[in-house]
C-alpha cells in the first residue's frame, strides 16, 4: 500500500514539471518595455490662449459697449474716417442694421484688458455685435493692448474685403469672432506683431469666420497664424509665422485649410508649452473652448515647418484629415506627429486620440506616441508614409490601415498594436531591414511578404512566405507550437496514468 502511494505522489510530480517546462517553451515573449511618459496636472493656458483672464470673469450681461461712433440702422457711405484714442472703447461700434461702408479709414489706440475686451470686444477698432456690417476697402489700425482689428460678436456679421488690417500691441488680433460671431474676410492683409496675437483669431464662445485669399503674418509669441475655438476655413490665403505656431485648435473646434500656403517658424515657446510645433490641437481647460472632439483638415496645401514637429496632440481627442498636401520638415531633427501628455489637463488622463485619415497624401517623419495615448492612422488612394511608429515602444495603442494603393516604409523599429491592409501578401509594407511589432510579435525579415494570422495568444504575427527563418525576439514560433503539442500529448498521457493508479490504490484498500 505505502508503496503505491509513493509511486502515485511521484508521477503527479513528474506531471506538472512535464507541463510547466511545456509551457515555458510554448509561450511566446512578451511586448518589449518602453519608457512610461508621466503626465502633468492641468494648468490654465497661461498666457497661451488668445483670451484674457481664466473663468469667473464679466458676464455678457454685464458688459458696457461705447463706441466713438455708433451705427444702429442701415447706413452706407464711402471714404470716412473713424478714430478712438480711449481705452474700452470702439471706433465704429454696430449695434443693428445692415450697412456698407467703403474705403475707411480706422484707427484705434488706448489700452484694455480682461474679458471684456477679449470675449466681448470691448476694445476692438470695429465692433459688430447686432446687425451685419459690410466693408469694401480701407485700413485698420490698432495700437493698444487687447485692442482687435474687425470683431464679430453674438448674432453680429461682418463682411470684409480688400483691406488692410495691422495690430501692434499684445493680445489684439486682426479679425476675430466670439460668442457666435461670423465674418467673412476676403483678400485681406494682416499683420500682427504683439503677443497672443494671431491675425485670424477667436475666443470663447466661437462662431464661424471664413477666409478667402489674402495673405496673414504674425510675429508674437504665443501668436500663431490661426488660433481657433470657433469653425474657421480658410482658402487659396498665405499664413506665416515668424515666431509660433501656424495653426493652434483648442477644444471641440475645426480648422479646415483649402490651397493654402502655411509656413511657421515656432521659435519662442509660450505659457506651458515645452515643445515646438507648426500644428497645435489641445484643450486647456480654462473655459474658453467646449471639451469634445476637434478637427483638422488640410487639403491641396503646402505646410512648411521651420521648426520642431509638425503636429503635436494633447489632452483631447482630435480628427486629422489630409488629402494631397506637400508638408515639408526644414527640421530634420523634428517628427511628424506627437500625441502625449502635457501641462493641461489631470495627469493620468490628458493624453491625446487621434483617428489620422491620409488620403492621396505623402508623409514623412517620426510619429511619438505615449502610454496614455492613442493612434488610428489610415492610408488611402495612394498614401505613403515613411518613418517610426512609436519607435520608444510606449504608446497606449496604435492601429494602422493600408488600402491596396497605399505603402509604408520604416525608418527605425516600430511598435503597432493592430494591422489592417488590403493587400494579402503586405507587399506595400518594407521593412527597410527594421523590425515591425505587431502586438508583441517581432518580424526581421527584409523582404518579408507575409499575411496578417493569430498565435496561440490571439496576437497578430505576420508570416514570411519567403523567409523561413522570420525571428521574434529569438524563438521560432514554429517549434514553440511542436513542443506545446508534445507537452499537451505527455500531459493526456500521465493524467490518464494517475486516474488508473488512483482506481487501484482504491480497489486495494476494500480488499485490505
Amino acid at each position: 500500500m505505502k508503496k503505491i502511494t509513493k509511486i502515485t505522489i511521484a508521477i503527479l510530480m513528474i506531471a506538472l514539471l512535464t507541463f510547466n517546462i511545456g509551457m515555458v517553451y510554448a509561450t511566446p515573449p512578451a511586448k518589449p518595455d518602453g519608457e512610461q511618459s508621466q503626465g502633468q496636472m492641468g494648468t490654465p493656458p497661461d498666457g497661451f490662449g488668445q483670451g484674457g483672464n481664466a473663468p469667473g470673469g464679466s458676464s455678457a450681461s454685464s458688459v458696457t459697449y461705447t463706441g466713438a461712433t455708433t451705427i444702429s440702422s442701415d447706413t452706407n457711405n464711402s471714404g470716412s474716417t473713424y478714430t478712438s484714442n480711449t481705452g474700452s472703447e470702439n471706433a465704429l461700434l454696430v449695434t443693428g442694421g445692415n450697412s456698407t461702408i467703403s474705403n475707411i479709414n480706422v484707427t484705434k489706440s488706448g489700452d484694455s484688458s480682461g474679458d471684456e475686451a477679449d470675449f466681448y470686444g470691448t476694445n476692438a477698432a470695429v465692433l459688430v455685435k447686432e446687425g451685419t456690417l459690410n466693408i469694401n476697402g480701407g485700413t485698420v489700425t490698432t495700437n493698444g493692448s487687447h485692442a482687435n482689428g474687425v470683431f464679430a460678436y453674438n448674432s453680429g456679421i461682418i463682411n470684409i474685403s480688400d483691406a488692410t488690417i495691422k495690430t501692434s500691441s499684445n493680445n489684439s488680433g486682426a479679425i476675430m469672432v466670439t460668442g457666435g460671431g461670423t465674418l467673412t474676410a476676403n483678400n485681406i492683409i494682416a499683420e500682427t506683431d504683439g503677443n497672443s496675437s494671431a491675425p485670424i483669431r477667436s475666443d470663447r464662445g466661437g462662431g464661424t469666420l471664413t477666409v478667402n485669399g489674402g495673405t496673414y503674418t504674425s510675429h508674437g509669441t504665443g501668436s500663431p497664424v490661426i488660433y481657433s475655438t470657433a469653425d474657421i476655413t480658410v482658402n487659396d490665403a498665405t499664413l506665416t509665422s515668424t515666431s509660433s505656431e501656424g495653426v493652434v485648435v483648442e477644444g471641440k473646434n475645426s480648422v479646415t485649410l483649402n490651397n493654402v500656403t502655411m509656413e511657421a517658424t515656432n521659435t519662442k515657446l509660450n505659457g506651458n508649452s515645452e515643445t515646438y510645433k507648426s500644428i497645435f490641437i489641445y484643450q486647456s481647460m480654462s473655459g474658453d473652448a467646449e471639451v469634445g472632439t476637434s478637427s483638422f483638415t488640410a487639403k491641396n496645401s503646402k505646410i512648411i515647418n521651420n521648426k520642431g514637429e509638425i503636429i503635436f496632440v494633447t489632452n483631447t481627442n482630435t480628427t486629422i484629415d489630409l488629402e494631397n498636401n506637400e508638408i515639408i520638415n526644414n527640421d530634420s531633427e523634428g517628427g511628424f506627429l506627437r500625441v502625449a501628455a502635457a501641462k493641461w489637463g489631470t495627469s493620468g488622463s490628458n493624453g491625446g486620440n487621434v483617428t489620422l485619415n491620409a488620403t492621396n497624401q505623402k508623409i514623412d517623419g517620426d510619429i511619438y506616441v505615449d502610454n496614455i495615448s492613442t493612434l488610428v492612422m489610415m492610408l488611402s488612394n495612394g498614401s505613403s508614409y515613411s518613418g517610426t511608429i512609436n519607435g520608444e515602444n510606449t504608446a497606449k495603442t496604435v492601429s494602422i490601415t493600408l488600402d491596396s494603393n497605399s505603402t509604408l516604409t520604416l525608418t527605425g523599429d516600430s511598435y503597432i498594436t493592430s494591422l489592417n491592409n488590403s493587400v494579402s501578401d503586405n507587399s506595400n509594407i518594407n521593412l527597410n531591414g527594421h523590425i515591425l511589432y505587431v502586438n508583441g510579435t517581432a518580424i526581421t525579415s527584409t523582404n518579408y511578404k507575409g499575411a496578417v494570422t493569430s498565435n496561440t495568444n490571439g496576437n497578430n504575427v505576420i508570416t514570411d512566405t519567403n523567409d523561413t527563418t522570420a525571428i521574434s525576439e529569438g524563438v521560432n514560433t514554429d517549434n514553440n507550437s511542436m513542443l506545446f503539442k508534445i507537452s499537451a500529448i505527455v500531459g493526456i498521457f500521465l493524467f490518464t496514468a494517475i486516474v488508473l493508479t488512483v482506481v487501484i490504490v482504491v480497489n486495494n484498500k476494500k480488499k485490505n
